[in-house]
Order: structure tokens, then sequence, then C-alpha cells
């Protein structure tokens, strides 16, 4: 190893050790809250760009009501459109429903949640990962009618 990169090597050292103490320095003492965000991390999200979802008039299903809303008792079946990369279908309902759905790229997987609406009165929210044409499963327990519908976000 040269002086040169021998001499980088160490710089490199001294500024990730710097780092690690102004990092455990600048923590705080307290717990902290798991479900909130720092809002330095959220101004890197957005650099990234936006969070690309499903453009709902792309989705068709036999079930829709009007354009965008799905009402149905039992299952119902959405068709979405080729989105041309990796989007999120989301779904949103008041009550809770049952989303199954394949797994994006070539997994030969299925997955199925039961979503819950949330202890803030915001209802239940399913978010799937499409990438490709394909259907996603929406079913309804109980014997009585769902409303879910296709959001933009």
């Amino acid at each position: 190893m040269s002086g040169r990169q021998k001499a980088l090597l160490g710089l490199f050292a001294v500024l990730l050790v710097a780092l690690f103490v102004v990092a455990v320095g600048a923590g705080r003492g307290d717990r902290g809250d798991p479900g909130a965000r720092h809002g330095f991390v959220d101004r890197l999200g957005a650099l990234g760009g936006e969070r690309a979802s499903v453009d709902p008039a792309t989705v068709s299903a036999d079930c829709f009501e009007e354009p965008g809303q799905l009402v149905f008792s039992g299952s119902c079946v959405l068709r979405v459109a080729d989105p041309g990369g990796l989007r999120t279908l989301v779904l949103r309902s008041p009550a809770r429903f049952t989303v199954t759905a394949p797994a994006p790229g070539d997994a030969d997987l299925t997955i199925s949640d039961e979503v819950e609406p949330a202890s803030d009165g915001t209802g239940a929210v399913a978010k799937v990962a499409v990438d490709q044409a394909t259907e996603v499963a929406v079913r309804c327990p109980g014997l009585g009618g769902c409303t879910v519908t296709v959001a933009a976000s």
C-alpha cells in the first residue's frame, strides 16, 4: 500500500469515528416514538421522488359501482393494467377486508392479508405492489357487503 493510500485510509477512519461520536452525542435521551419519522428522513425521501401509485383509471372490475369504487358482497377480482414499472395499488375501505395478490417479479408466490381499520378511524388501507398486468382478489368477511375504493394515494 502506498503512503497516499495509507493516508486516505487513516482519514476515512478518523471521519468514521467522528461521525459515530456526533451521532451518539446528538441522540435524544428519551425513548422516542417508534411510529414517528424524523424530518430529515422525510426530506431525503422527497429528494428520491414521489411514491408512484397505480392510476385508478387503469383498474377494472365487474363490481365497480362507479369509477374507483367497488361495491360487492363475497369477493371481487380487480384487473390492473400493466403500470410500466413497480407501482403501488392502494385500496381503502371503512371496514375490514382481505386482499390476495401475486408477488411482483418472477416469484411464484401469492400473498394474502386481512386489513383492519386503523384505531384513529381512518379505515382500512391495503397497499399492493404491482409491476405488470395482474389480477387482485378482494374479499369481504361475513355475509354483508363491502365498499372498497381504489385510491390514487
